[in-house]
């Protein structure tokens, strides 16, 4: 160290540099194109993070006012433009990148939180098609939540008047542009889904730029939509226009005149529908009135309703010939009965032990009824009854032999 030079803390050095790019007109508002890396949110609604390109990294802060700004969400690897003022952090001695506004390169930010939004809902579930309700094909009473102002609303009410005019018609008047109109219309849509005010609902605005358009690319009315218990119609913008609003809802329509004539049907229609099943009913009718004329005719000319006595006499009749094939058909049966029972009287008078008895046999019987079939089961001295054709015999045995 050379004698008298002076010597510094890290502090004023830090500072020193600090004043010094503080100074600088450049760096006081610079923009800077680059590719975020490291990117970290915190609770605090900081956000930190380097921007790169294939020579060098700047550390970067976004600082939560400015961060709640923000239309899209940064991620890792997006290509972005950002805009603010590089300063030293005194306490680390490092340069880094305040910015104050962030947007991605190439395209807008509009379109990248479209896109971020659609992608989020769409993995949740809220663009499933078997989510959606049936749109009613009459309605009763149809919620309308748009501007009270704008012309949506009047082409609206003109065409529902004209096309069906039983449907009660409930306005929810809403700002469908700026910052608050996308808390009104969910606000709206929980509303009348908790008080049922209405059998349909129909949501929407007239054409616009996609910033006037955003509110309707809102996630709290993209939820509204989708946990309404009332059938809901996107009616957004124009036909090119779409909406993450006309993805979640029931039934999207091109325009909100379009929402209109697919929310009832047509008056003029239905009377000519009405006229056509008049006409087939009638046709209908006079055919089953001719059928049951000739009908009557017939029945006119038969003989038991122009006499009631005739009918008494065909029944008797019936009853008659019915008794008459009943007894003949009885006597077959008793005369087949008395002609086997004749057979089998027979055979059994054939087979019976008092025809072998008369014929000069006789049945022995032990002193307990047992038939004796050996001399076996007989001793001397024993008794036996011998049973003849005409009587039975008591026996004693005086002896017995054997034959040969």
């Amino acid at each position: 160290m050379r004698e008298g030079q002076p010597v510094y803390t890290v502090t004023q050095v830090n500072g020193y540099i600090k004043n010094l790019l503080d100074r600088d007109g450049l760096l006081s508002g610079v923009f800077v194109r680059g590719e975020i890396s490291n990117y970290k949110s915190y609770p605090s609604g900081h956000h930190y993070f380097s921007m790169k390109d294939e020579g060098g990294a700047l550390r970067c802060v976004m600082f939560r006012r400015e961060a709640s700004r923000l239309r899209f969400r940064p991620e890792n690897g997006m290509k972005v433009i950002a805009f603010g003022r590089v300063a030293v952090f005194p306490r680390d001695g490092q340069y880094q990148l305040y910015c104050s506004d962030l947007t991605p390169d190439g395209v807008g930010d509009l379109h990248v939180a479209f896109e971020q939004l659609k992608e989020k809902l769409f993995r949740e579930g809220l663009f499933d098609p078997a989510h959606k309700k049936n749109i009613p094909r009459y309605p009763g009473r149809i919620a309308l939540v748009t501007s009270s102002a704008g012309a949506a609303v009047r082409d609206m009410l003109r065409i529902l008047g004209a096309r069906y005019p039983l449907a009660k018609v409930l306005l929810l008047p809403v700002r469908v542009q700026g910052e608050e109109a996308a808390g009104e219309i969910a606000s709206a849509i929980r509303y009348a889904s908790a008080h049922a005010l209405a059998d349909l609902l129909i949501t929407g605005r007239g054409g616009g730029s996609m910033e006037d358009l955003w509110c309707f690319n809102d996630e709290r009315v993209a939820r509204a939509i989708y946990d309404c218990t009332i059938p809901v119609i996107s009616a957004v913008g124009h036909e090119p226009d779409v909406t993450i609003a006309d993805f979640v809802a029931d039934l999207r329509a091109a325009t909100p005149s379009n929402a209109a004539e697919l929310a009832v049907p047509d008056q003029n229609e239905i009377y000519a529908n009405l006229a056509y099943y008049e006409d087939k009913l009638m046709g209908t009718m006079e055919v089953r009135l001719d059928r049951a004329r000739r009908e009557l005719e017939r029945l006119e000319k038969n003989r038991v309703l122009q006499d009631p006595i005739n009918y008494i006499l065909d029944r008797r009749a019936l009853l008659e010939d019915r008794r008459r094939r009943l007894v003949h058909g009885l006597g077959g049966v008793m005369a087949g009965e008395r002609e086997r029972f004749a057979r089998l009287a027979a055979a059994l008078d054939a087979m019976s032990p008092l025809k072998v008895l008369g014929r000069g046999y006789a049945l022995a019987q032990t002193a307990n009824g047992k038939v004796a079939t050996s001399v076996d089961e007989v001793e001397p001295g024993g008794k036996l009854s011998v049973r003849l054709s005409d009587g039975v015999l008591d026996c004693r045995v005086d002896d017995k032999r054997r034959l040969l």
